[in-house]
């Protein structure tokens, strides 16, 4: 099916920003950088690296799941389901929000997406106090929102992520969104190498491994954010320690706005090729 003048506008958009994405050229203190994690990472016996990441891969399936089975995220779906029948009073499941134009599908991600990025500002600015417990608890509610805005904007454009293949499309996107810009390139190629060699299959069928080496550069940043909030929580201005607070918020919401860029563009993506091989 032809797609209408709106939807090539909006194809032609996430292309342009494919193309920035796609060359982007990271300079030489970044590969410096990234070097030295590596190298650093591979004095690590071969079997320990693995059951490392291994480990990760595991802790992201089940946290994945929880997510999915959790009564705030069916909550979530029904109130997406909700704003879809404002615009076509037939939908009745998730598969049914692709009946909505690109318009109102980009208007009900974007609300979800607004409320995720407010979450990790606040997340951040509560880290940002300094308290033991909310900074030791940052990263796995880090993880929560992000994950869980990912599984949202999915649904959004009708990809119900409670198949083995649809949940292994999200932690990708999600583990592609969390790399560094000069990784991300890398990682969306994958993703678009597999949309292309795609089928409607149940199962996934390409590699099941998620996470690597390339992604330690997310956990040591917030592990530096973490020490940054410890050095600057006790310049306190009129008893709120507020640079530590804007350290935490701005760190957690350009996250979250890093991911959800992301995520929002490779299922605009989807929808508008699926549309456009449509009998």
């Amino acid at each position: 099916m032809p797609l209408t003048e709106r939807e090539s506008a909006v194809l032609e958009e996430i292309r342009n920003w494919e193309h920035t994405l796609l060359n982007y050229e990271a300079n030489d203190l970044q590969l410096t950088y990234e070097k030295y994690i590596e190298r650093s990472f591979s004095l690590l016996p071969e079997n320990i690296q693995k059951q490392f990441f291994a480990v990760i891969d595991s802790w992201l399936f089940h946290l994945h799941g929880m997510i999915q089975g959790s009564q705030l995220q069916m909550d979530a779906k029904e109130r997406i389901l909700s704003s879809g029948r404002i615009f076509n009073k037939d939908i009745e499941n998730v598969k049914d929000l692709k009946q909505l134009n690109i318009d109102q599908l980009q208007y009900i991600a974007m609300q979800q997406i607004a409320r995720h990025r407010l979450y990790s500002f606040t997340q951040g600015g509560l880290a940002g106090t300094g308290g033991t417990l909310l900074l030791g608890t940052d990263i796995p509610a880090m993880a929560v929102i992000n994950l869980r805005v990912v599984q949202l904007t999915a649904m959004t454009y009708g990809f119900e992520i409670n198949t083995p293949n649809e949940m292994m499309t999200s932690l990708k996107v999600f583990h592609t969104a969390t790399l560094p810009p000069r990784l991300q390139k890398h990682g969306w190629s994958v993703l678009m190498n597999e949309l292309e060699s795609s089928t409607e299959a149940y199962f996934y069928e390409g590699n099941e491994e998620i996470m690597d080496v390339t992604w330690l550069e997310q956990p040591i940043q917030q592990l530096l954010k973490a020490m940054v909030i410890s050095l600057f929580r006790k310049k306190i201005i009129q008893g709120i320690p507020l640079v530590s607070m804007a350290i935490g918020a701005g760190a957690n919401y350009q996250l979250t706005r890093k991911v959800t860029d992301l995520a929002h563009k490779y299922y605009q993506l989807r929808y508008l090729k699926e549309k456009e091989e449509s009998v």
